[in-house]
């Protein structure tokens, strides 16, 4: 919006930064964070990058060795340009992965130009590409913490779930099992045998609640992981 004057044309600026259909957006988002669009795909970004990173890694150190191992011959060279090829290809999944699953994008680097023809020209033009090192200490570095943000989430989700949907299986433990509920311990001591059960409305109510706590817990933890992914990709696998 603007105001004309006679000295020209003063651009108004709005006080309200967050209008109220935004912030009630942002509620609603939260209340919906466990169920939300949004969410699943962060956790599927977070659970791919497992597998997809053991592959970069496993690629990034076998190659790396075995063009240090070749050095002293011509043939290390070219695998080393290959390691690079490669880190670019992987590091280019990782920014189309960041673009659709975690609505970040990442302009990639510039395509790799020989300075002289032939195929030496390119394998010093790909041996002296700042990126192509970069995409490697990505797939070395990132690979452990892709064991974090698969562990994690899986182990939230899947606890989360299983408690939060107690009231609809519990039937199933009476019925079948034997038991008033589930059983969360039974042991033996001199003095006796101890068992604990979730049978009461309250208690099954309870484990409910802690299970939608961890559900939510997960979302956060979620995104919080893949924050530094996020961070990572603009780092080492832009156009920077």
């Amino acid at each position: 919006m603007t105001s004309t004057s006679m000295g020209g044309t003063t651009p108004l600026h709005r006080t309200d930064a967050y209008p109220p259909q935004r912030r009630a957006g942002q509620a609603a988002a939260f209340w919906l964070a466990p169920l939300a669009g949004s969410t699943w795909r962060e956790v599927g970004f977070a659970l791919t990058s497992l597998p997809i990173r053991v592959l970069s890694f496993g690629f990034a150190v076998t190659f790396f060795s075995a063009g240090l191992g070749l050095l002293v011959t011509a043939l290390g060279l070219p695998v080393l340009a290959l390691l690079l090829s490669g880190a670019r290809g992987f590091g280019a999944l990782e920014r189309h992965r960041a673009r659709t699953l975690l609505a970040t994008e990442v302009a990639g680097p510039a395509p790799v130009r020989p300075g002289r023809p032939g195929f030496w020209g390119g394998v010093t033009a790909r041996l002296a590409d700042p990126a192509g090192w970069k995409a490697v200490l990505y797939q070395v570095l990132m690979f452990p913490w892709s064991v974090l943000s698969f562990v994690v989430p899986t182990v939230f989700l899947a606890l989360g779930w299983s408690l939060a949907l107690y009231p609809a299986y519990h039937w199933v433990f009476p019925r079948y099992v034997g038991w008033p509920g589930l059983r969360l311990f039974d042991f033996r001591s001199g003095s006796g045998h101890y068992e604990y059960f979730i049978s009461s409305p309250w208690q099954i109510a309870g484990v409910s609640i802690l299970g939608f706590v961890l559900l939510y817990l997960a979302a956060g933890l979620v995104r919080a992981i893949n924050s530094v992914s996020r961070a990572a990709i603009r780092g080492l696998l832009s156009d920077r």
